[in-house]
């Protein structure tokens, strides 16, 4: 797009109404999650973004911004697209509807001061005042939300609520509330916990409960949000549940779920569903870099549900864990199911007739296939937790027993081939030496690699002395 076009683009986002820019907003960012028209989507999303955050964005610091400087707080919080967000966290789009709410109609003439006291501040440039300013209108903020929300507000307040916007981000309005309000208690919270927590242990949660035993951030409103930035210190999110177990003083479920920290492992279940819709997207597209780590991630989390809590199949979490479960191994299962397939259709032995000339095989997929081998490979070393132990197994063994007797039969098929089909033949080995690699290593992947060279100066040489 050229200048102009960006500039009617702008003016024309500008015009929407706060409801309408939130749901384009949502919209455009699930279309960069579906990986649907990247370009135009993320241009787009960009100048919206731009749009919100005020017409003047580009020309100051984003500092300076002052929904910037109040939302400071939600940071450690907020999270990017249109998933569902857990207890603890806020979803950013919804952000600018509530700003917009507090200017005009939340806490309007502590906006007016507080712009006032910015300008003022900004001239002195005192540090002290401007976080003093701030600290001033996240309390109005905290305060005005909570007039809306309390059930004495009656009628009144959900009409309120509902001029917001939708009821995600009415909800996700009181969460910010609740977190503006309780700024202090969380900023101390955050600055007593160790910066990574690579093992929770006992020694840790007695540290981390002691620092928790604040009554402002015992409220079910703010806790979620205090474990919210344990979780984010650990190596592995799903040992929050550690902390709700010892408070409980028993693995049972029933005992957890009754104590304030019981909703650590509705935390703990969230984030290895999100890690699981993670993993179903990145195999969906065909990118397996991060498998390994999401897999790895996904097992010992089940691992840690299954033999530290004493859940019930019939319980609100059993049956959550039962189904996550559940949709891992269908996923991969499926997956793994057609990798022999695509092995079988690359390395199958054609008639010389049915080869025509310049014939090759396309490397990438030829790569493609090599990473669902080793997709399968990394399923095997997790299989166990995540039921699938029986068909990545299956699956793995026909591998291995296919690849090799494919590598040798087209490696022999090297020393007679003709001019015409020898072209289309080598690719077949390279491809079989690079599945040996997956499979069997790099050892053996050589010597079929020397067979191969062995096979071709051989089938060379009487046609030299003849």
């Amino acid at each position: 797009m050229g200048q102009t076009s960006t500039e009617r683009l702008r003016d024309y986002l500008a015009q929407l109404p706060p409801q309408a820019q939130a749901l384009l907003m949502r919209e455009f960012e699930r279309a960069i999650e579906r990986g649907e028209d990247l370009a135009v989507a993320t241009f787009v999303l960009a100048q919206l973004r731009t749009v919100v955050r005020g017409a003047d964005d580009a020309a100051r610091p984003r500092t300076d911004d002052p929904a910037r400087l109040v939302f400071r707080t939600l940071e450690p919080f907020l999270v990017e697209g249109s998933l569902p967000a857990r207890p603890g966290q806020i979803r950013r789009a919804s952000l600018p509807p509530i700003w917009q709410w507090l200017v005009r109609d939340g806490a309007p003439d502590a906006y007016k001061a507080f712009e006032t006291e910015l300008a003022r501040v900004r001239e002195s440039a005192s540090s002290s005042e401007l976080d003093q300013a701030v600290r001033k209108f996240q309390l109005a903020a905290s305060e005005a939300i909570g007039s809306i929300a309390a059930p004495t507000s009656g009628g009144d307040g959900q009409r309120a609520l509902g001029r917001v916007g939708p009821p995600n981000v009415t909800e996700d309005m009181l969460h910010a509330g609740s977190v503006l309000g309780a700024h202090e208690a969380l900023d101390t919270f955050s600055g007593r916990l160790p910066s990574y927590l690579r093992i929770f242990a006992d020694s840790q949660i007695a540290s981390v409960t002691a620092a928790l035993n604040v009554p402002s951030l015992q409220t079910p409103h703010v806790l979620p949000f205090a474990l919210s930035l344990v979780m984010q210190r650990l190596s592995s999110p799903w040992q929050i549940i550690r902390l709700a177990i010892k408070i409980a003083g028993s693995d049972d479920e029933i005992r957890v779920a009754a104590t304030s920290c019981g909703v650590a492992v509705t935390m703990a279940l969230h984030e290895l569903s999100c890690v699981a819709a993670s993993l179903r997207v990145d195999i969906k597209r065909g990118q397996f870099n991060d498998v390994a780590e999401h897999l790895k991630t996904i097992h010992d989390g089940v691992r840690g549900l299954r033999t530290e809590l004493d859940l019930r199949n019939d319980s609100p979490w059993g049956r959550q864990l039962t189904a996550l479960r559940a949709d891992i191994s269908n996923t991969l299962q499926s997956e793994i199911d057609s990798v022999p397939g695509r092995v079988r259709r690359l390395l199958r032995q054609r008639a010389d007739k049915d080869i025509s000339p310049g014939s090759r095989l396309d490397p990438s997929e030829v790569e493609e296939t090599a990473d669902l081998i080793e997709f399968v490979a990394v399923c095997r070393t997790y299989a166990s937790e995540l039921a699938i132990n029986e068909v990545t197994l299956r699956t793995f063994s026909d591998l291995q027993h296919y690849v090799e007797h494919s590598t040798e039969t087209l490696v022999q098929s090297l020393r007679g081939a003709d001019q015409r089909i020898r072209a289309f033949r080598q690719t077949q080995v390279k491809a079989a030496i690079r599945f040996c690699d997956v499979l069997f290593g790099h050892d053996y992947a050589s010597l079929m690699s020397r067979a191969a060279e062995n096979a071709l100066s051989g089938e060379r040489k009487p046609s030299r002395a003849g």
